[in-house]
C-alpha cells in the first residue's frame, strides 16, 4: 500500500468511527463501547484514532457536569470552597488564575465565588470546544467572568510565567506515565505557585490505590517534584465533602511555589504581569486578531470559534498573509 493509499484509509477509518460513535451515543448505548469494537478491527494510526474517540466521547458528554451542578448545590459550592482556600494563600492582588482542563467551568465557577480577593483575569482550557460552550454559558448565567480556550496540557499556548497560579481539579488524573511532563508544563506558564488538586495515589488507601491502577491514574507527583527540584508548599489529602466525595478517589493538594529570581531568569518579560500567548507548534507570539490568534513568525493562525480560541497543534492553519 502507497503512502496516499494509507493516508486514504486512515481518513475512511475516521469517518467511520465519528458517525459510529454519534449514532451509538443518539441511539443510548454506550459511544466508547463501540469505539472499542471498531479499534479492536483496525491495526494501522491506533493511537490517533484512540484519542479522537476518547475527545468524541467527551464532547458528546457536554453539559453533564453543568447537570450535576444544577442538581448538587450545596456540594458544589463546598467544593469550590475546597479550591478556593488552597488557591488564596498564593494569589497576590489583581493577580491571574489559569485551569488546566477547566471543563464545563462547574469548579471555577465555584472558585471565583469562594474567593474573597478576586483575580484580574482567570483563564481555563479543556480539549472540548463544546464542553467550552457550555462552559461560557454557565459562567455567564453565574454572573462571572473568565476567558476559555481550547488547549492542550501538554502543550500549553502561553509563554514561560504568563499566569500566576496554574491551577487544576481532577483533570491530570487519567495521565499515569505523563507525571513529570504534565508538572514540567504547568510549571513553566506558573509565575507564583503550582496548585494541583488530583488524587494522591500515595495517601491513599490500598482498595483506593487498587481502583486508581486499575483506571490508569497518576501517582508520585510529589516524587516527580521533589526529584525536578521544586519548592513543594503542600502535600496533603483533603477533607472530604460531605456526602458526595468518593473515598476510592481522594482529593489531596501538592503545591508547587515558584521563586522571584526563577520567574526573571525564565522570561523577565513577563515581570509586567502581562499574558503572553505563543503558538503551540513553534513557540513563537501569538497576537489575537480579529477571529483568530496569528503568529507573525510562522505565518500561522488558530481560529476563533464562536468567541472560543482553538489553540491545539492540529487547529493551526498556514496563512502567511492574514493580518
Amino acid at each position: 500500500m502507497n503512502k496516499n493509499s494509507k493516508n486514504s484509509t486512515n481518513f475512511v477509518d475516521k469517518a467511520k468511527l465519528i458517525f459510529g460513535m454519534r449514532e451509538a451515543y443518539a441511539k443510548g448505548k454506550n459511544a466508547m463501547e463501540y469505539a472499542r469494537y471498531f479499534l479492536s478491527e483496525k491495526k494501522e494510526d491506533q493511537i490517533s484514532n484512540q484519542n479522537l474517540s476518547t475527545l468524541i466521547a467527551y464532547d458528546l458528554q457536554s453539559g453533564n457536569y453543568v447537570d450535576k451542578a444544577r442538581r448538587y448545590k450545596s456540594y458544589n459550592k463546598q467544593w469550590g470552597e475546597l479550591h478556593a482556600n488552597q488557591i488564596a494563600n498564593f494569589l497576590p492582588p489583581n493577580g491571574t488564575l489559569l485551569e488546566v482542563g477547566v471543563g464545563e467551568a462547574t469548579t471555577m465557577v465555584s472558585i471565583l465565588k469562594s474567593l474573597k480577593i478576586k483575580p484580574s483575569r482567570c483563564l481555563g482550557f479543556d480539549i472540548s470546544w463544546s464542553r467550552l460552550k457550555v462552559a461560557n454559558q454557565w459562567i455567564k448565567e453565574n454572573s462571572q467572568n473568565a476567558e476559555l480556550f481550547v488547549g492542550d496540557m501538554f502543550n500549553i499556548p502561553l509563554a514561560n510565567n504568563s499566569v500566576d497560579i496554574v491551577y487544576s481539579s481532577h483533570s491530570l488524573e487519567p495521565n499515569a506515565g505523563y507525571e513529570e511532563a504534565l508538572l514540567k508544563e504547568c510549571y513553566r506558564v506558573a509565575r507564583k505557585a503550582v496548585i494541583l488538586i488530583e488524587p494522591i495515589y500515595e495517601l491513599a488507601s490500598n482498595k483506593a490505590k487498587k481502583r486508581m491502577r486499575e483506571h490508569g491514574y497518576i501517582s508520585g507527583l510529589h516524587k516527580v517534584a521533589k526529584n525536578l527540584g521544586y519548592k513543594i508548599s503542600n502535600y496533603k489529602l483533603l477533607d472530604y465533602v460531605e456526602n458526595y466525595s468518593n473515598s476510592l478517589n481522594p482529593t489531596g493538594v501538592l503545591s508547587l511555589i515558584k521563586s522571584d529570581c526563577e520567574t526573571i531568569s525564565l522570561n523577565s518579560e513577563t515581570e509586567n504581569k502581562k499574558i503572553y500567548w505563543q503558538c503551540p507548534l513553534t513557540k513563537s507570539n501569538l497576537i489575537k486578531m480579529n477571529d483568530a490568534f496569528f503568529s507573525k513568525d510562522s505565518g500561522l493562525a488558530y481560529p476563533i470559534l464562536n468567541g472560543i480560541p482553538l489553540l491545539r497543534v492540529e487547529h493551526g492553519l498556514i496563512a502567511s498573509l492574514y493580518q
